[in-house]
């Protein structure tokens, strides 16, 4: 009891998910989110505080991408390209204001370039898997883009071609809003 009472248990870390037997501590997650948000254009993630919905969504796009690179390595399928990883990187860097801004938020992060890149490789090889698992599946007949431009009013003035685009579009989206709810389960 006295030695209870003399030594302060602090958490540092906690775990909010394992994928294959592999934990995801909630530091990794707002790490990641951080990047994924920076990657698609939301700079202000890298200093921002990240609410719960954030961090649900990227805790969902975090288990998604590695249950898809799992399956890619599996096959060795989906390889970067060379030099393709370092471009992603540099776009981060441009992305997040150069240089200087990118150490700031490492270091805010405790994290390096290398992070950065094994989070970017990531849903680099998670994106092109779930593309061609999904891309066949979303194709549009001409028939089907013939009837959708009839029902949709806003769909009459374009051209098949681009009705069967916006129609793939659709299909796309939803399928892999699909897919990324039987990931989850």
């Amino acid at each position: 009891r006295d030695l209870e009472d003399r030594v302060e248990i602090r958490v540092v870390d906690r775990a909010v998910a394992s994928v294959d037997g592999k934990v995801i501590t909630l530091t990794q997650l707002e790490f990641e989110t951080r990047v994924q948000l920076i990657n698609r254009g939301g700079t202000e993630a890298a200093f921002a505080s990240l609410d719960g919905e954030d961090l649900t969504q990227g805790l969902q796009l975090a288990i998604a991408q590695r249950l898809a690179t799992i399956e890619a390595d599996r096959f060795d399928a989906y390889p970067l390209e060379p030099g393709e990883l370092e471009k992603a990187v540099a776009d981060f860097t441009n992305r997040i204001g150069g240089e200087g801004r990118l150490q700031q938020f490492l270091d805010a992060q405790e994290a390096d370039v290398g992070d950065v890149g094994l989070v970017l490789r990531r849903a680099i090889r998670a994106g092109r898997a779930l593309e061609g698992r999904l891309r066949l599946k979303a194709n549009v007949t001409e028939a089907e883009a013939k009837r959708a431009k009839a029902d949709v009013a806003a769909w009459r003035s374009l051209p098949i071609d681009t009705v069967r685009q916006l129609l793939a579009k659709e299909r796309f989206d939803k399928l892999v809003q699909q897919e990324l709810t039987q990931a989850r389960k």
